[in-house]
């Protein structure tokens, strides 16, 4: 199951996505614009997420919003993020 959530965070468009939504719920017209991606490949990278757990759906009349489901996975994203930026800012580690 891990492994599943490691593959699918492992592509960049994929991570900044789930990024945007540890962040806030989206719809794909905002998270295209966010990402500087096509509306039709961020539906399938959200599709993915979706049918990995990683991220929920629910419609509001024509939108369809997503979200994380947990705290889990926001907080996953987060450090992941924050360990990149301190390995690329050569900021000190926290323990």
């Amino acid at each position: 199951m891990a492994a599943g959530v490691f593959a699918l965070l492992a592509d960049a468009t994929r991570l900044h996505l789930m990024w945007l939504l540890a962040r806030e719920e989206s719809d794909v017209t905002a998270l295209a614009e966010a990402v500087g991606a096509a509306r039709p490949a961020v539906s399938q990278h959200l599709a993915k997420l979706r049918l990995g757990g990683l991220v929920e759906s629910r419609k509001e009349g024509r939108r369809v919003v997503y979200s994380l489901p947990d705290g889990h996975l926001k907080r996953l994203v987060v450090e992941a993020i924050s360990h990149a930026d301190h390995q690329v800012s050569g900021e000190p580690w926290h323990d």
